[in-house]
Order: structure tokens, then C-alpha cells, then sequence
């Protein structure tokens, strides 16, 4: 077999649902050709909406028109919410047969049901293994399965199917009586280690211990789309209408998405069916293509909510928390847990350490702040909505006044309710998985409302970036100004940028104690040059809530080098004045019409 592609990635059409442009298809999943040549058994994981299921199709079609193997895909999305283990093992063999009568290789579309009959169908125990083994002896080559969405099966089910599979990639061999798939894939947005942590959660195997899927430990990733393939991509769209992507447009589609196949094809798909309403005779600019991804961001989208659903997994909110703060990820965050974030999409890995480092791409960097401030940002008044802006620029000394005013009077409360919340969903998951997901919802909300608790670590931590990224993004809306995000696990820092009538306001978010002021302000200074800015802002948190409130409220003003910078928060310089008082701080915002909360 070769590796040449011959059939080439569908992605759902840039201008039209009928019309499919298309990118090479196994040069995105690195080694696939090498693991079914070698009769391997392994994993194929990519987050939603990647380009998965066409790119299976794909490689279906590919491998059955060079007639070495015969090959099959077959879905097992129906399975979602079965949780019995004789009814799940029943729609696996369903799901075999729909996939072997719509082949169109005669050979595997013939043997649709045709073994309906033998008595093993009515136990469940080997029902999967025993049909796969008998459409293997059925077949006069070796046969290459391919079972789409397979993390769509749940616990015991999910058992009950590896240890099939198990047993029969054991018991394979040459022999006409022993025959079973040459090579096997389980696809879908997880690793191989998250299906044998969900197989052994407390370490214990459940029987389904040396699983075939561990074979050299091999996991496959399906790869986002190149600059250059984008590139292509939209040729594609030229070639077919004559309309143009101008190179910044191509520059600004990669930078906005990272290659996220779903987002490429949707900026484009904006672009030419809603602003340019098919009119192919304008050429599609970079400002086109960053004013499509700035609405994107506005917009409910279902690829959007499906991912940010996650959000609200604790696993993924613990990993989360360090990457917004900028910290490295604490020790009791798992390796699974955080490669489970990289396998969801939302972050991508360091390419040294392997860990999740920063957030896929600009377009989820914004969501995930986002949807991490949703609540926050509707507890804060709508009336502090403009506030600080007078059509010409921004006030943002009187801004953070206001803030730290709102932070003081407000945090303790909503920090508590969200640990309340966090608590109370961990302990229901743990010890009411007998209940279904409404039960556990009503008990969450009944019970937090009444639960005290407090946040520590970096969970407090993250919620104090959390709640001033929610109070600017409420007082800058609806005023044309833009809140820019930069955060990465290990830089110990969250910068950000207010936009405004063509005027940058640098801030720079920190914990204190997690850097010395000198580096703190350091950072800030190379932001600040790379942002031509003037002056700017180091907010920064004191997180201890032993310190009372008159003690952490400061604000110093330095002038360096040309520069100003304001230091907004506690941050006392040994020796010397800590700075102004929150008590003078808070009459003098009060006695302010512009910075009344």
C-alpha cells in the first residue's frame, strides 16, 4: 500500500453543501498506512468537528479500491445513552450490518445479516467477537475495521466490547477457525489512555486488562489543516468560481484558527454565503476574514456550545484554572487528565513537555474566557456598561478604581458560591452516578445555594482573573472596544488589552507572591513595546484571605524610561510607603461620578 493520497478530506463545502473542496486525507493521520500494514490495533483521536468521519470514509474508500484488505467503518454514535450491556452489544452487530449493506464493495455489502441466525446471537458475552471472527472466515482477505465514535460507549458496555475485542485479537492467526480483523481502530475525540481509565478508573483491570489498543501504546491524532493545505483549500474555491483569497486573507484564516478545520471552512463559509451573498466576483480581503472571526465569537454557535460544554467537567476546569492563570500545571492534575484537555481541542501541547500549554487557537481562546465568565459577567451591573468611556478614549485609572471596589465587595461572596458549586458537582458525580443528569443538576442547585466553602489555590486564583476579565468585557460593551487575551501555562502572567478608538491599554494580571516586582515589571515593559504603548497597568492579586481588605488595595505610579506604569492592588516594597490606602482610595471613588458603583 502506498502513501499517496487518492481520495482527499471533504469539508463540508466552502460555498455551497453540494459543491466539496477537498485536502489529502491520510497525510493527516501520521503512520495509519505503517499500523494496518503491521496488523496493529490503535486509536484515532481529534476533537468535534476535525474532519474525522469524512477522513475515515475517505481512507474506507482508499483501502477497498487498492484490493489488498477489505475495509469497513461502522458507527456507533446510536450507543450515546445505552447503558445496558446486552442492548449495546446488540446495536454493535446492528451497526456492523448497516455498515456492511451500504458498502459498495459486493463482497462485504452480501454478508449484511447473514448470521442473524447462529445461536450465539442471543448472548451477549461474545456476541461482538463471534460475529467479527465470522465475517473475517467469510471474507477472502484479511479485513481493516474502522468503529467511529467509539468513546460514545459507556462504562460497562464499554468493558464488555474491549475485552471482546481483546479476546479475539489474541486468539487471531492464520487459521481459517481463528481469523479475526487484521487491524482495528477505535475513533473518536479520546486517547487510548482515557478509554483504559475509564476500563480502570481505580487501576483494576474489570477484565478487560492487556488490551489490544495498548499494542506499542499507539495512538494516532488526525492533524488541523497547514498554512499551505488552507492554502490549497481555498484554491480549490478559486479554481471552481474565480473569486480570490487574497494572501492576507489566507495569513489572517490561519492565524485566527491554527488550522481547526471546522473554523477554517466556517470563516469562509461566512464570508462568501452571508457578507458577500455569493457574489464571486469580490475578492475575499484579511479585513473580511478578521471581521468574520469577530462575529463568530458573538454568535451561539453548536460547534461552540458542544465544546464549551466541557468546560463544566471537573478534570478539564482544574487544567484550565493553571493555563489562565499562566502557571505550570500543580502535581495533582493527572498526565490523562491533561492530555484529555489537548484530546478535546481546547489546548494545545507543548511540543517538549507534552502538556497542555495554551489554548488551540485565538477563536477558543476568547470562548473559553468567555464561557468561564458567562455567570460572572451577569451578577455585574448593567449599568456600569460605558462608564469609563467618552467617545475618544478610556479611563482606565477610573476604571480599576471601580473594579477593586466591585472585587472588594463582591468576591467573597461569589467565590464561595462557586466553590460551593464546584464541591457539590464532584461529590454528586462520585457518589450519585445512579441518578440521571437532570437529578444531579436540581440536587446542585438546591444544595449550593445553602453550601459554604472556599476556593484555594489555583482555583481562587484563575477566579480572580475570571472576575476581572468578566467586569471589563461587561463595562466595555456595547462601547466599540475590543478586551485582547494572552494566556499560556508557565508565564506566570495574563496579558490584556483594551482596544479603543485606535488607542491600547496594556494590562498585566498577577498573583502576588508567584513573581518579584522587578520581573513583574519587566514583563510588562516588553508588552507594552510590542504594543507601542506608553502606559500601563499591573494588577495584581492578593489571594491570602487572612490580609484584611485596607491592607491589599494600593496603587503605586511609576515613570521609567518614558513609560508610566500604574501598579493596581497590594504590593508592598519592603522599607518603604505601600501606597494608597483603600480607605482614601474608596472616598475618593465614591466622591466620582464617573466611577460610582
Amino acid at each position: 500500500m502506498t502513501s499517496e493520497p487518492i481520495r482527499y478530506f471533504n469539508t463540508a463545502g466552502i460555498c455551497n453543501p453540494n459543491e466539496h473542496y477537498m485536502i489529502p486525507a491520510v497525510p493527516r493521520i501520521p503512520d495509519i498506512i505503517d499500523m494496518i500494514t503491521e496488523k496493529h490495533y490503535f486509536v484515532i483521536h481529534a476533537p468535534r468537528q476535525s474532519g474525522k468521519t469524512t477522513c475515515l470514509t475517505a481512507l474506507t474508500e482508499r483501502i477497498n479500491s487498492e484490493g489488498n484488505y477489505y475495509a469497513l467503518t461502522c458507527s456507533l454514535a446510536y450507543l450515546r445513552d445505552t447503558v445496558n450491556t446486552k442492548e449495546a452489544m446488540d446495536e454493535i452487530v446492528d451497526q456492523i450490518d448497516v455498515a456492511l449493506e451500504s458498502s459498495d464493495v459486493d463482497e462485504l455489502s452480501k454478508l449484511a445479516y447473514a448470521f442473524d441466525s447462529r445461536p450465539y446471537m442471543s448472548k451477549a458475552g461474545g456476541k461482538v467477537r463471534l460475529r467479527l471472527r465470522d465475517l473475517s472466515q467469510a471474507l477472502d482477505k484479511d479485513l481493516v475495521v474502522f468503529f467511529d465514535e467509539a468513546d460514545c460507549l459507556m462504562e460497562e458496555p464499554l468493558i464488555k466490547f474491549l475485552a471482546q475485542i481483546r479476546d479475539g485479537y489474541l486468539c487471531r492467526s492464520n487459521s481459517p477457525r481463528s481469523r479475526f480483523p487484521r487491524a482495528m481502530a477505535l475513533v473518536g475525540m479520546r486517547d487510548i489512555r482515557d478509554y483504559m481509565t475509564k476500563v480502570r478508573p481505580d487501576g483494576e483491570s474489570k477484565g478487560a486488562g492487556g488490551s489490544p489498543f495498548n499494542v506499542r501504546e499507539k495512538s494516532l491524532s488526525l492533524a488541523d489543516f497547514t498554512i499551505e493545505e488552507i492554502r490549497a483549500l481555498y484554491g480549490q474555491h478559486t479554481a471552481e468560481t474565480g473569486q480570490l483569497f487574497e494572501p492576507e486573507a489566507i495569513e489572517l484564516a490561519w492565524r485566527w484558527t491554527e488550522g481547526q478545520p471546522w473554523l477554517i471552512n466556517a470563516l469562509a463559509k461566512d464570508i462568501i454565503e452571508k457578507r458577500f451573498k455569493k457574489d464571486y466576483s469580490r475578492p475575499v480581503t484579511g479585513s473580511d476574514v478578521e471581521s468574520a472571526a469577530r462575529d463568530m465569537l458573538l454568535r451561539n454557535e453548536p460547534h461552540f456550545y458542544s465544546i464549551m460544554e466541557r468546560l463544566k467537567e471537573p478534570r478539564v476546569r482544574s487544567v484550565m484554572n493553571a493555563v489562565l492563570i499562566g502557571a505550570a500545571l500543580p502535581d495533582e492534575i493527572s498526565d490523562d487528565d491533561a492530555q484529555y484537555v489537548v484530546d478535546l481541542g481546547l489546548l494545545k501541547a507543548d511540543p517538549e513537555s507534552g502538556l497542555p500549554s495554551r489554548p488551540a487557537n485565538p477563536i477558543y481562546r476568547e470562548l473559553i474566557v468567555r464561557a468561564m465568565t458567562r455567570r460572572l459577567q451577569a451578577r455585574i451591573p448593567k449599568s456600569l456598561a460605558n462608564r469609563w468611556t467618552d467617545g475618544t478614549k478610556v479611563d482606565m485609572n477610573g476604571l480599576l478604581e471601580a473594579f477593586r471596589l466591585y472585587w472588594s465587595e463582591n468576591s467573597e461572596i461569589a467565590a464561595e458560591r462557586n466553590a460551593a458549586e464546584s464541591v457539590l458537582r464532584k461529590s454528586v458525580q462520585k457518589n450519585l452516578a445512579h441518578l440521571d443528569t437532570d437529578d444531579k443538576a436540581r440536587i446542585i442547585e438546591i444544595i449550593a445555594d445553602a453550601f459554604q466553602s472556599s476556593l484555594t489555590g489555583q482555583a481562587r486564583e484563575a477566579f480572580a482573573h475570571l472576575v476581572l476579565q468578566a467586569f471589563l468585557q461587561r463595562v466595555m460593551n456595547g462601547s466599540d472596544a475590543e478586551v485582547l487575551r494572552d494566556y499560556a501555562s508557565g508565564r506566570g502572567r495574563v496579558d490584556l488589552c483594551v482596544i479603543y478608538k485606535g488607542l491600547r491599554y496594556p494590562l498585566e494580571l498577577k498573583i502576588k507572591g508567584v513573581q518579584s516586582r522587578e520581573e513583574s515589571l519587566r514583563q510588562l515593559f516588553g508588552y507594552m513595546d510590542r504594543l507601542q504603548a506608553t502606559v500601563g497597568w499591573l494588577v495584581v492579586f492578593d489571594m491570602d484571605r487572612k490580609v484584611p481588605w485596607s491592607d491589599k488595595l494600593f496603587w503605586d505610579t511609576l515613570d521609567r524610561e518614558g513609560k508610566t506604569i500604574h501598579v493596581v492592588g497590594c504590593w508592598r516594597r519592603a522599607g518603604s510607603a505601600a501606597g494608597i490606602p483603600c480607605r482614601t482610595l474608596a472616598s475618593r471613588a465614591r466622591a466620582s461620578r464617573a466611577v460610582s458603583v
